[in-house]
């Protein structure tokens, strides 16, 4: 099976009670329903369910996409059609699903992540396997006399030393890094008013909400101690942490992938590694696969997600 055809498939839904089945497109590295299928899955009809949607991109998802369209087969009479048909993602899905109260809400975005993780792992297989085809064709065109191909078999050998950490990952052998002392530090307040100046606040009365101070306790325990010694030694190790904390944590009402992931930047920023000139050392594509990567990941396999994070981070 290629990448592209693990990108689109489809994935077999089953309700807890066994009542609901549906067909559901994965693509993109999300799943994807029409608003006949969330009116199905949460017991609604389609007029709910699509104003619930137009709210919803109005308020906490204005501006992020959340749709495509897909064709649907179908027939019409004697004939068979072929329709685009508007689907949208689990962002928007999750959002219907709190906004009708709905406890399926909850079971399918189990059910979703663990369909996702899944594609991730298949993914990660397959690339390794190109990985290993391409450490081979490096070798053999080193060996060649032409400075033309020994060149581009040079250029291409500066990338595998990135590329070995999905090796590692792959075989549970990777270690953090020593990395490098942190020159700022973040304080809550700082955090905060990070947050609040994001766009999204204004747009919703849940996103960047704290629960129970639990925001707080995230950015202080980045700099707590022992015996004298910071636990995140490194500032790569408390990067890492801030950003798989707020992911995993949960410590604002909505928006936590995005909070994460906008306060790990401004964090890299402001300890003034996140630039090399003009170059960005976390570009925005490697920013959502490690934000998605930690969502879909298991709590057992903190270690790893940290490390490999911190390694991303100094290579």
């Amino acid at each position: 099976m290629t990448t592209e055809e693990l990108k689109q498939q489809i994935e077999l839904y089953e309700s807890a009670d066994h009542t609901v089945h549906l067909d559901v497109k994965v693509d993109q590295d999300t799943v994807w329903l029409t608003q006949q299928q969330m009116a199905l899955l949460f017991g609604r009809d389609v007029t709910t369910i699509r104003r619930h949607i137009k709210n919803a991109q109005t308020e906490e998802l204005q501006g992020l996409p959340t749709s495509a369209n897909f064709a649907l087969v179908h027939n019409e009479g004697d004939r068979i059609v072929e329709r685009q048909v508007a689907h949208y993602n689990l962002d928007m899905i999750l959002s219907v699903g709190y906004r009708v109260k709905s406890k399926e809400g909850v079971y399918f975005r189990r059910w979703a992540n663990s369909v996702l993780k899944q594609h991730l792992i298949e993914g990660y297989t397959i690339n390794r396997q190109r990985l290993d085809a391409l450490r081979t064709v490096v070798k053999v065109l080193q060996r060649s006399s032409e400075p033309e191909i020994a060149g581009t078999a040079e250029i291409l050998n500066q990338y595998l030393p990135s590329l070995e950490l999905l090796n590692e990952y792959d075989t549970g052998e990777i270690l953090s890094p020593k990395g490098d002392e942190s020159h700022w530090r973040l304080t809550y307040e700082d955090a905060m008013s990070f947050v609040r100046s994001m766009p999204f606040y204004t747009q919703s009365d849940l996103f960047g909400r704290e629960r129970n101070g639990s925001f707080q306790g995230i950015v202080t325990g980045l700099y707590q101690t022992f015996s004298g010694e910071e636990l995140y030694r490194s500032m790569q190790c408390k990067a890492a942490n801030l950003l798989y904390q707020i992911v995993k944590d949960h410590p604002f009402s909505d928006g936590n992938k995005r909070c994460a992931a906008a306060l790990f930047i401004y964090f890299l920023d402001r300890n003034g590694i996140l630039r090399d000139g003009d170059k960005l050392l976390v570009e925005g594509n490697a920013l959502t696969a490690m934000t998605l990567m930690i969502a879909l990941s298991a709590p057992t396999e903190k270690d790893t997600m940290i490390a490999l994070v911190e390694n991303f981070l100094t290579r």
